[in-house]
């Protein structure tokens, strides 16, 4: 019988399988087809969907994208991977917020595809709309966007130091460390473009959520860019390619009884 440490175990696996398919193509469009990539997150979508069973995927990305956006709000608020409550934990575990939002996101467009075969409209700059129609809406926006930058940080170092080589098992291929240092930084500065994306939108344009960016859009924005787009592009492939490794070798923490004190296995 599986217990639920280990379907939550096997939902997280998919999950990194959903976003190893999410980064490959991305990046792959970023580096093949400029007018793809012009499209935002719905050139990633509308590729996938015009594969063969693209709907099919499309409908694993779903399932896939949230099962990771619920083991990142595990991470922000069980703790679940042991990252403390110090200044450094606490950072670590509100980035982990910014992603789980962020992923929650694609999900609802991977969604809006695999049934409607388009997005009627930016389903983020929706969100965000509605959050700023509320009071302080504006400061939540730009705490998201603090959150993501927070995210892009954490990015940085783990794709410098290598630490998340710590949560992965022994039996991972000998490239692993080279994708992810690769791929963490691109995923970073992407992830900057996002988080100053939501600021501005939150706290100093009049142009209100129209400033929102999702993965696909931060990547667009930067095609002006040149060589750091090229650089970019072929990170983000990088980093495909290490969720599909982490898919299967990355150590999933068990969930304890207690919900406080969970274990980690390879």
């Amino acid at each position: 019988m599986v217990d639920k440490s280990e379907k939550f175990s096997k939902l997280v696996r998919v999950g990194y399988f959903s976003r190893a398919i999410l980064y490959a193509v991305l990046g792959l469009i970023a580096l093949t087809s400029a007018g793809a990539i012009g499209e935002g997150t719905d050139g990633i979508f509308k590729a996938i969907y015009e594969f063969p069973l693209g709907t099919v995927i499309l409908w694993l990305m779903v399932l896939g994208l949230l099962a990771y956006a619920l083991f990142r709000f595990a991470s922000t608020f069980l703790d679940i991977e042991h990252q403390g409550s110090d200044k450094t934990g606490l950072a670590h575990r509100i980035g982990h917020f910014g992603s789980a939002i962020g992923h929650v996101a694609l999900a609802w467009s991977a969604y809006k595809f695999a049934t409607t075969g388009r997005d009627e409209g930016n389903g983020a700059q929706t969100a965000a709309s509605g959050i700023l129609s509320f009071e302080f809406g504006g400061l939540v926006l730009g705490l998201l966007g603090l959150a993501f930058f927070l995210a892009a940080a954490a990015q940085a170092k783990k794709g410098i130091t290598g630490e998340f080589m710590h949560r992965i098992s022994g039996r991972a291929p000998a490239a692993t460390r080279l994708l992810g240092g690769i791929g963490y930084v691109a995923r970073a500065v992407v992830f900057l473009v996002i988080g100053w994306s939501l600021i501005k939108a939150g706290l100093f344009s009049s142009a209100g959520s129209e400033q929102v960016k999702t993965l696909g859009d931060a990547v667009a924005s930067l095609a002006g860019q040149g060589t750091i787009f090229n650089l970019v592009a072929v990170g983000l492939l990088a980093f495909g390619l290490l969720s599909l490794i982490l898919a299967r070798y990355r150590i999933i923490p068990d969930i304890a009884l207690n919900g406080k004190v969970p274990t980690f296995r390879a």
